[in-house]
């Protein structure tokens, strides 16, 4: 119990500020409303809870002794999420009508969830997790597996403040302009979040 009010907190603070899947989480509620976005809500919120659980199975340690393959992913990651930032900005955009569906691809539960295997900010949260919380006892396991749902039920509500600020920013997209600049502030953002894994 000693463990676990700062580790909800820790999850609370990891999972509410902003960060590349809060970002695209917050452009999908935008353009295609609430319930469309719940998939990359749960799927977010279950990758980066998976992912806590590999961390926390041996894949951690596999990282912690080859410095270059974690810098190599990270660079993947950021590389990724960089491209992905370009295409929100020269998306076309359309004015946002609250009786009409959006056209365009957007991202679903699966895509959420893979996202996390690229997301900096996750592997860096997980890691965190493994060192700070899974203690090194014989009953680490079953500790890593109580972190990983904890993190997943602590994660929802936060990711869903996120869509439901998408859904408040949509009543001020009404015209194809203002479209544009919310996406191209939002590919902005998802840059500076994703860079600033490894410059701070």
């Amino acid at each position: 119990m000693e463990t676990f009010l700062p580790f909800v907190l820790f999850a609370f603070v990891a999972s509410i500020t902003p960060g590349p899947t809060n970002i695209l989480v917050l452009t999908n509620s935008a353009r295609h409303g609430l319930l469309r976005t719940l998939p990359i809500v749960l799927g977010g919120c279950a990758g980066a809870a998976l992912l806590v659980l590999m961390v926390g199975a041996g894949l951690g340690d596999v990282l912690a002794h080859h410095r270059r393959v974690q810098t190599t992913m990270a660079w993947i990651g950021i590389a990724w999420l960089t491209w992905l930032a370009w295409q929100i900005f020269h998306a076309p955009a359309q004015a946002i009508d609250p009786h009409t569906l959006a056209i365009g691809p957007r991202m679903g539960l699966w895509g959420a969830a893979t996202l996390q295997l690229v997301n900096p900010k996750t592997w860096m949260m997980a890691l965190a997790v493994l060192s700070v919380f899974a203690g090194t006892e014989t009953d680490r396991m079953l500790r890593v597996m109580w972190l990983s749902l904890t993190f997943f039920l602590v994660s929802i509500p936060c990711m869903s403040t996120w869509a439901w600020l998408g859904v408040s920013a949509a009543k001020f997209c009404r015209s194809a302009q203002s479209m544009k600049r919310f996406n191209q502030g939002m590919a902005l953002l998802l840059v500076v979040s994703a860079w600033l894994t490894v410059l701070v």
